[in-house]
């Protein structure tokens, strides 16, 4: 069954092209059945521990998956994502054109993304890491124009880039385990480790940024602002809300269950990789609250709220991995509901900046109410999972002996709160209630509510429904993660 949920994606996708479909509902009920799959195996791996192996070189180097509760709790939210995404899509392409070749690259980057959750060790977590890079890459690159092509080799570039950083930790650590299994807390040799400490730390440093690359972390956050204003909507929503968090479990894998959080506690790897998390979400947010371009201003958002993961990380406890994990949660539900409710405007009013929305909750109410409802959850405020995610990092931050860096980060998160406010709320405050009137010469116009595609409306509020439940039963959700990290 795990295999299943990478090939059938694999499989499929890389079919579609050649199938030549030519009723489109039946193309449709297709891919969106492979995605349901693919999210019914997900919820049985939760409880299979089953793995899988291939030696590929004779010692410590082979390829792994297998479905340990942590991989399982990722494999579960991608494929949520992409089910929700997904469904949004079928009536989001409708004015798009290679259609067939969007869905095909689209399908096949859940496969990639299937096998990074449910990689057992670097290299499996590697080769798919980097599928998963060179498969979304056409998802920018679809409109094929020069900002297209721009963007889309920027997103490569920058991508590679950061992997590369990524595989020079590989190598190093390979030097230090006995064995390559991920382990929670560790899997090096000591004695190794106290022969060599320095080398191990600056490859730990490598491995932050460069696979806090794909998660847009400060300094190589440059890759999302550029793709998303040129991306399709669904292909936003996907890299902001679930491809970009690659990164971040990558950075979990390497640093929580390779290395382990004890060994770079107090260490120059752990101040710097504060530092950066705080430069990264400040940044992010000032850089949303001045943008004009709707998807651009979301980019930025997602700049600054992947790196409220990130500092959770950079506290190295148990807590702060905790505090990641429930906002990589939170994060994935709310920025794919609101590049999808983005999308949703394009699609029927094309108007693609924030001034040209006024009223917008009059045509579009469903829509701007799902908007309405992930933005307080970005903002942290209750019952919604933000906050629960955003009170687990914070708590974390405070109760760890790091001194004044355990007070920077909560004030951090207050400060990026007040931003989130700012570049978020007005759009759905002028939604509805904005004092602007459209007029046509000195009359006005009428404002029509358009009505909204029913697979739009309920993949929006499926994850909607999900920020809000999260948000009202997070104990539960946190008692069950708790269990699988052993708190």
């Amino acid at each position: 069954m795990l295999m299943l949920s990478v090939l059938i994606p694999f499989i499929l996708g890389t079919a579609l092209p050649f199938m030549k479909i030519k009723d489109r509902k039946s193309k449709m009920k297709m891919v969106g059945t492979s995605y349901l799959v693919v999210f019914i195996i997900s919820l049985f791996m939760l409880t299979d521990h089953a793995v899988l192996s291939m030696p590929l070189i004779s010692g410590k180097i082979d390829l792994s998956v297998g479905a340990d509760r942590l991989g399982g709790i990722f494999a579960l939210v991608v494929a949520a994502g992409w089910l929700t995404v997904g469904i949004f899509s079928f009536k989001y392409l409708e004015h798009e054109d290679n259609e067939d070749r969007f869905l095909s690259f689209q399908t096949l980057s859940l496969g990639a993304m299937m096998g990074v959750c449910y990689s057992r060790n670097l290299i499996t977590m590697y080769l798919f890491f980097e599928l998963a890079t060179l498969l979304s890459m056409p998802l920018v690159l679809h409109e094929g124009d020069e900002k297209s092509m721009q963007a889309a080799m920027k997103y490569l570039f920058y991508s590679i880039a950061g992997a590369m950083a990524g595989l020079f930790f590989i190598f190093v650590v390979y030097n230090y385990t006995n064995d390559a299994t991920f382990v929670l807390g560790g899997n090096l040799n000591m004695e190794k480790v106290h022969k060599s400490p320095v080398l191990l730390l600056i490859a730990s440093m490598a491995a932050i940024i460069g696979f806090g690359t794909k998660a847009g972390m400060y300094p190589m956050h440059g890759w999302l602002p550029t793709a998303h204003p040129v991306a399709p909507a669904p292909a936003s929503a996907l890299l902001s809300g679930i491809i970009a968090k690659a990164g971040v479990i990558a950075v979990i894998r390497c640093i929580y269950y390779t290395v382990g959080y004890e060994i770079l506690a107090g260490t120059w790897v752990q101040y710097t990789w504060i530092i950066l998390g705080t430069i990264t979400v400040l940044m992010g947010s000032m850089m949303a609250y001045k943008e004009n371009i709707l998807k651009k201003r979301l980019a930025y958002s997602t700049v600054s709220n992947i790196s409220y993961i990130m500092l959770s990380l950079s506290v190295l406890s148990p807590q702060g991995l905790l505090g990641g994990i429930m906002h990589l949660i939170a994060h994935a539900a709310a920025k794919c509901v609101l590049f999808m409710a983005a999308g949703s405007i394009i699609f029927y009013t094309h108007n693609t900046t924030v001034n040209s929305l006024g009223k917008i909750g009059k045509k579009l109410p469903f829509t701007t109410v799902f908007f309405g409802i992930s933005a307080l959850s970005l903002i942290g405020i209750p019952p919604l999972s933000g906050f629960l995610s955003k009170w687990y990092i914070s708590a974390a931050a405070l109760s760890a002996e790091i001194g004044g860096w355990g007070v920077l980060i909560p004030v951090t998160l207050i400060i990026s709160a007040i931003l989130t406010a700012g570049y978020l709320l007005p759009i759905v405050i002028d939604g509805f209630f904005g004092a602007k009137e459209e007029k046509k010469g000195n009359r006005k116009e009428e404002i029509v509510r358009i009505k909204e595609s029913p697979l739009m409306v309920a993949s929006m509020g499926a994850l909607s429904a999900l920020t809000v439940l999260c948000g009202l039963f997070g104990s539960k959700i946190v008692g069950v993660i708790e269990i699988i990290l052993g708190m």
